[in-house]
């Protein structure tokens, strides 16, 4: 991850408390209006004629950061590194950079003392929560686009002090520690964030053969070749977005990993519109379609060459497509068609059904675009003898 809607996070001590779909309670604040957008230095446009990019633009506040849904003062890390990649590959130079001066500014006060940057805060940028290494992780992919977009080493001391903080979370077996929880306590391994950074720290040394180990021997099913979220518990031992994120972040993977997936795949009414959409759940209890999974997945077809699934998807997420209560000719797709639990039996916050959310419609864009974020960061130099996955 795993964009949030009404938000102070709350964690449960279970290891899928520490997804990027993390529950989050109802938090109301005053709409920020559009006037209070900063404009950008250099006069590119602040505003798009695709509708759906345009409520992207917007979202961006004079902090520089995004606010992962409308109506909240909620500022997710991972909602920002997406966003961060999307300017780029708009070409949006000093969107892109707003939201890295943001964290660049906080290397002393903040990265230096905690190791990461805390998961959320407020669109001020301050009342930090929780330190995720997945989303660092996300980060650091966000300032590998920029670096490889604009041939600039702007923010090579960012990246080598999230990199440096990875790569000290790496354990004896290869597993990457997650970080620190709100109230002190260490945050699990999960499955996710570990492949993440394997994709956003960049060449192939050691840190990337101990994840690849640590991945073979503890979080991989020898039976249907796909990689594992919580395999101690065979109720959520599979997790959706592992399909998609390990196809397209580890070179020579199967199109079965994809097909794996089909374990997930639901139907369910629209809250808003009353209309049957096919896609994916987090997990397995199928509860819900998952919006921003359903768009990760469409954009791993795409990737591995099976052009039509992947416009499928798209068909299926466009038909939740909503406007902006609160800015002109903008349009955003929700996290998920209806209410229901997240990975786990944790229950969704509010409105997650009915208000446009970063997350989902940022990949639905990358989709659309035939872009995948984790291409830049494959590694194409693996041993061949390490790529366990290739061999099945």
């Amino acid at each position: 991850m795993k964009s949030k809607i009404y938000f102070a996070v709350c964690i449960s001590a279970l290891f899928f408390s520490c997804q990027k779909e993390a529950i989050i309670e109802e938090q109301i604040f005053d709409v920020l209006l559009e006037d209070e957008i900063e404009d950008t230095v250099d006069k590119e446009p602040t505003f798009s004629a695709d509708p759906v990019k345009n409520w992207v633009f917007q979202m961006q506040h004079t902090s520089g950061l995004l606010e992962s849904v409308e109506n909240t003062n909620f500022v997710s890390l991972y909602d920002n590194a997406l966003a961060t990649i999307l300017f780029i590959n708009e070409n949006q130079k000093n969107k892109a950079e707003q939201v890295l001066d943001f964290y660049n500014s906080k290397i002393t006060s903040e990265l230096e003392v905690n190791g990461g940057f805390y998961q959320t805060r407020n669109t001020n940028g301050e009342a930090g929560e929780r330190i995720w290494m997945g989303d660092n992780a996300w980060l650091l992919i966000a300032i590998n686009h920029y670096k490889a977009q604009y041939n600039s080493d702007k923010y090579a001391n960012l990246a080598a002090h999230l990199e440096a903080w990875l790569r000290s979370l790496q354990i004896e077996n290869g597993a990457l520690l997650g970080g620190i929880n709100s109230n002190g306590s260490n945050i699990p391994l999960v499955t996710e964030g570990i492949i993440t950074a394997f994709n956003a720290v960049p060449g192939f040394d050691d840190f990337h053969k101990n994840i690849l180990s640590y991945i073979k021997n503890e979080r991989w099913d020898t039976t249907n070749n796909v990689v594992l979220s919580w395999p101690e518990n065979p109720d959520y031992a599979y997790a959706m977005d592992l399909h998609s994120l390990s196809s397209t972040i580890l070179d020579g993977f199967s199109t079965n990993v994809l097909t794996q997936a089909d374990r997930f795949l639901t139907q369910q009414e629209f809250t808003l519109s009353g209309d049957v959409i096919s896609g994916y759940c987090f997990d397995e209890d199928k509860d819900v379609v998952w919006l921003e999974g359903t768009a990760q997945m469409a954009v791993a077809f795409k990737a591995m060459g099976n052009i039509g699934r992947g416009n499928e998807l798209i068909a299926e997420i466009e038909k939740t497509v909503i406007q902006s209560t609160i800015i002109e000719n903008a349009k955003g797709i929700p996290y998920t068609t209806n209410h229901g639990t997240s990975y786990g039996a944790t229950q969704l916050w509010d409105h997650t059904d009915i208000a446009p959310a970063l997350s989902a419609t940022i990949w639905y864009l990358f989709a659309k675009e035939d872009f995948n974020p984790m291409a830049l960061g494959r590694k194409t130099n693996i041993p061949e003898d390490q790529q366990f996955w290739a061999h099945n």
